[in-house]
């Protein structure tokens, strides 16, 4: 009863990471068009540009990486991947910061893939080839 249980909140992980992790995408695509559309109005002002490109960027960047991560770890999780369960956990780990919903989720994936239930659970699922 306790693992059919645990492979329903598993399963709720995986779909939270892979739907939010896709949002984080578009997110990132945003601010990159955002923020390069904004260069467009700023005159010679070096340090406006400077700030642009790095907001524009860098940001975007890092946001999009976590995200394809996130929906890597999310697909893993539902085949039970051991690699994925720790891919997911940090990715929940750098989620925390995302004030609210981000920090829920985190909290909540970090939960459910710290207990020793689930443990159990992806490492029965492993087999030798994986």
């Amino acid at each position: 009863m306790e693992d059919l249980k645990m492979k329903k909140h598993v399963t709720v992980v995986g779909i939270l990471r892979i739907v939010l992790s896709s949002l984080g995408l578009l997110v990132a695509l945003l601010i990159f068009f955002v923020m390069h559309f904004a260069k467009g109005f700023v005159g010679d002002e070096k340090v406006a540009i400077t700030v642009l490109n790095f907001i524009g960027t860098i940001i975007p960047l890092f946001i999009g990486l976590v995200s394809l991560l996130g929906i890597a770890g999310g697909i893993g999780i539902l085949t039970y991947k051991n690699w994925a369960r720790i891919l997911v956990l940090v990715v929940s780990v750098i989620g925390l910061l995302n004030i609210p919903i981000g920090t829920f989720v985190g909290v909540y994936s970090i939960w459910v893939l710290m207990q020793s239930e689930t443990v159990k659970l992806f490492e029965s699922k492993q087999h030798p080839f994986d």
